[in-house]
């Protein structure tokens, strides 16, 4: 059998073309070496499970140490319930230690039944330890799965541990998990007791954020398969894969198993960019459990306080935004690259206004071919046309309905060009918190157009439009782009709104609308 892309679950290197664990987690060794315990996290399905899985494995088979991974979710239903939570850890270790580790080097069998909840993790490990012939590094999998008491209790029983290893206690310990260990303490109540300290688990020396795939490396995964199947990739799909996903593991692994495994099974046919842009516009639309778990967040007000003003280009004044912001980029919607906070990559810059204006776009009747031109391009000023038409008739009561207020005209906008563009083109979308700005390429018919979106509230709008459209008409070897600025504040009345005027601006034709 052919090996083949995953995307459901950890990779297993017989079955599943995969990256080795050393690439993205560099020093780790030394850290067991060095008796620490450590931090790992990362968002959902970037290769955490598989890692350490491999590495646990690893590190027992060389014969040096004692080494398992084991998941703390089991004690997710525990909530409060420490007793619960504790055991459904240790069950889960015992399991693991039966599937991954010999006889000799398992935790003795333990009568835990008439010891409190709040030493029985403690008092499990420290008889694991000192019954193993060797030093015992233990993995602990998704363990900000863990809530309230149960959460406190164990992070105070490893860290009371700490103090005991590595006869007592284990060698060397890591927490995986969505989060960075500083956060975990909002997991619980706040009108209950604190660990006492910054971070209820102050013994850890580092916190690792496992990192996304590089250019390099997804180049390596991807020719894994040319090396076993014979079927190569062209330079600028590869380049287009990892342009689109920005390394994510899962969407550079989706976007490769949509097409070697359903579009393209003939092995002898090259895949090409034209392959890469299909298999992305599939899983868009097919939205898959990956991207189905990111965009049921963003009616999250914490998700929400940092995607519209990414969305609009606005600056947030909110003082919860720093904050805010870790935690969206925790779950993996957004980056920070080159000093912009940005979505995190252009498959969820696509999908994510999709999903928030789907039930405009869903509303909205037109015909596609109403402004498509003979060439085959897209008459823009129809279009924009209709839009205004549309605007004006609906903008007052859609607005209101908009879960994102301040975004909401961009939305709005997004969902009739999708709606007209799904049939032969596409969108490219640029956002940035700070620039006051929101770019839209659109490819149509062989042609770009350049519409950039903006609030009438920003300042120098009509300036910074302006200059902001030149450029990047010029950048596509464009003479002329759009910009939309949006008044929904004004006190015209909106049958009246969608004056429309063309500015040459730096040798670019930049037709202007006030909607």
């Amino acid at each position: 059998m052919e090996r083949f892309f995953n995307t459901a679950g950890p990779c297993n290197p017989a079955n599943h073309y995969m990256l080795p664990w050393e690439h993205r987690l560099p020093g780790v060794r030394d850290l067991m070496d060095q008796q620490l315990y450590f931090v790992v996290h990362a968002p959902r399905q970037v290769g955490k499970t598989t890692s350490f899985r491999h590495l646990a494995r690893a590190l027992t088979a060389e014969g040096k140490y004692a080494a398992l991974l084991a998941s703390c979710e089991t004690g997710q239903t525990a909530r409060s319930d420490i007793k619960a939570g504790v055991m459904g850890i240790v069950r889960s270790i015992e399991a693991n230690a039966r599937q991954d580790l010999p006889d000799e080097l398992r935790p003795p069998p333990a009568d835990l039944d008439q010891i409190e909840g709040e030493s029985r993790l403690a008092v499990y490990l420290e008889q694991w330890t000192r019954a193993c012939p060797r030093p015992l590094v233990l993995f602990l999998d998704e363990i900000d799965a863990l809530l309230d008491e149960s959460l406190l209790s164990v992070l105070r029983q490893l860290r009371a541990g700490y103090f005991n290893r590595p006869e007592g206690f284990p060698h060397s310990m890591a927490l995986i998990g969505l989060r960075d260990v500083r956060d975990y303490k909002m997991k619980v109540r706040p009108e209950q007791e604190s660990a006492g300290t910054a971070s209820p688990f102050n013994v850890k020396v580092r916190s690792i954020r496992l990192r996304d795939f590089n250019a390099e490396e997804v180049d390596e995964l991807y020719r894994q398969h040319t090396a076993e199947t014979g079927q190569k990739w062209t330079d600028e799909a590869v380049a287009r894969a990892f342009e689109l996903s920005q390394g994510q593991p899962w969407l550079v692994n989706a976007l490769a198993y949509q097409i070697c495994s359903t579009d393209l099974r003939d092995r002898t046919q090259v895949i090409g960019v034209e392959h890469i842009e299909q298999a992305k516009e599939t899983l868009i639309e097919r939205r898959d459990t990956h991207l189905d778990s990111l965009v049921a967040r963003l009616n999250e007000p914490r998700v929400r306080r940092v995607i519209e003003p990414i969305l609009t280009g606005d600056v947030s004044f909110d003082p919860t935004f720093n904050d805010d912001f870790s935690f969206v980029h925790d779950l993996g919607l957004v980056a920070q690259r080159e000093g912009a906070m940005v979505i995190a990559n252009p498959i969820y810059a696509e999908i994510i206004p999709r999903i928030l204006s789907f039930h405009v776009q869903m509303g909205i009747y037109l015909q596609p071919q109403w402004f498509v031109a003979e060439d085959g391009t897209l008459d823009m000023m129809k279009l924009i046309g209709k839009f205004l038409e549309f605007w004006q008739e609906n903008g007052e009561v859609l607005l209101k309905g908009m879960p994102y207020q301040e975004a909401a005209p961009h939305l709005v906008f997004m969902a009739y060009l999708q709606r007209v563009v799904n049939h032969g083109g596409r969108i490219a979308r640029e956002f940035a918190v700070g620039t006051k700005r929101a770019d839209l390429v659109v490819d149509f018919g062989g042609r770009k157009d350049v519409i950039e979106l903006k609030l009438a509230s920003a300042s120098r709008a009509l300036q910074r439009g302006l200059e902001q459209v030149a450029a990047y008409s010029k950048r596509l070897g464009r003479d002329g782009g759009y910009l939309i600025i949006f008044d929904p504040a004004s006190d015209t009345p909106w049958e009246e709104r969608g004056a429309v005027e063309a500015v040459v601006y730096e040798g670019v034709t930049v037709t202007v609308v006030r909607a």
